[in-house]
This record gives structure tokens, sequence and C-alpha cells, in this order.
């Protein structure tokens, strides 16, 4: 019967993606090593543990809107889901290494991307929870279905820069918000009255009527 262990050693980003993803390397190991594991469907919740990080004064300002006032932490900073990545892991005896792709957002209305783009470096403490469904070849050579155990997880610390670096190749010197369709029909009339073109001119108009540059 298998007994599988999981540990995350590195992250790179997709080189071909059409949006950002995450390629998280996982090492699996197996004991029996002599059993052959024919494939496993693996899902895995991604947290992130906030509270396992120090935060600079800049960084705790604009995380205020997901944790509140830095002098109430002490309540409301906890360990907040991120996401649920899959992957079809293909057979291996013993030990394998295989992809976990996460897909990522730049969307502020997500709270993950919020608290990503707070940090200006250092790393991000990611706790993985996994399960999913193990097929495997009994001595007698016939298929068995096994459940991944429910404690199953492993612990890593996602270099910010990574994340950092995948939203600057997608969205260069850029971001994007979703609104509502009735504040997006009123700027889209704003923009046309005032003959500007561009939403950052629209944006820029309205945050300073006056003209004058904000400081």
């Amino acid at each position: 019967m298998p007994d599988l262990n999981f540990k995350v050693t590195g992250i790179e980003p997709a080189q071909r993606g059409l949006a950002p993803l995450l390629h998280f390397v996982l090492e699996i190991t197996n004991t029996p090593e002599t059993e052959t594991i024919q494939s496993i469907m693996l899902q895995t919740q991604i947290q992130i543990q906030a509270p396992q990080r120090i935060y600079e004064a800049e960084e705790k300002k604009k995380l205020k809107e997901l944790f509140g006032a830095p002098e109430d932490w002490g309540q409301t900073l906890r360990t907040r889901l991120w996401t649920h990545a899959n992957t079809i892991v293909p057979q291996f005896h013993g030990h394998t290494r295989t992809i976990l792709p996460v897909p990522c957002t730049f969307d502020f209305n997500v709270a993950a991307t919020k608290y990503f783009y707070a940090l200006q470096d250092g790393e991000v403490p990611l706790l993985f929870l996994f399960s999913g469904t193990v097929f495997y070849a009994a001595p007698d050579g016939r298929l068995q279905i096994q459940k991944v155990s429910w404690e199953k997880e492993c612990t890593w610390r996602m270099p910010i820069a990574r994340w950092q670096e995948l939203m600057e190749h997608h969205y260069p010197d850029s971001a994007w918000i979703a609104m509502r369709r009735d504040v997006f029909d009123q700027l889209y009339e704003f923009k046309r009255r005032e003959g500007l073109s561009s939403w950052d001119e629209v944006l820029e108009r309205l945050l300073t009527p006056n003209g004058s540059v904000a400081s």
C-alpha cells in the first residue's frame, strides 16, 4: 500500500503561457520503493501563511485592506487560501519529480493578488495540502486504488520576486482592475466628452482635476 510524501523544491514561470502561470517543482517519494505507482490524480490546496513573515512599514500600509490596522494583527493576521491546483503524475517507482502548474492573476478583486502586490521583497510562506487518488499495482499485478491521505502536506517559502517577474512579463508597467458596467459607461462617456486618447489620461484628469501633477 503506497505511503506518499511530498516536497516542493523550486519554482519557475511557464515560458510560453498565454496567461500567468507558475510551475512549482514537486518531488514525490513512495514507500515501499519497489511498488509501481501507475499514476496519481493529485489535488493541491495552497495557503498563504501570512503570520510567518515580517512586514515592512510600507507593506503594512498596503495590507490594511486585507488585515486591518497593524495594531490589530494579533487577531486579524491569519493564514489565507491562495488557490487550488491539479496535476496528473505519471508512472514511477520510489521517487519522481513533477510540475504542479499554478495559474496566477493580476485581478485586484482577488485577495491573493492584493497580498502579493503589497510585498516589496523577501519570501511568501506557503502551505501545500495534498489530496487525490493513487492508482498502483498490487504484488499480483492487479490495479489498486487508494486516496491520498489528508494529512499529507508540506511547506515552502516562495521568493516574491518570482511572482513579480511573472506579472511584469505579462503586464509590463501596467495593471488592470474590474469595475461595474455602469461605472465603466460613465468613464467611457467622460473620455469621449473630454477628447482623451487613453484610459491613463482619464484617470489622471479625474485624480488631478486642476491639471496639476499629483505628488
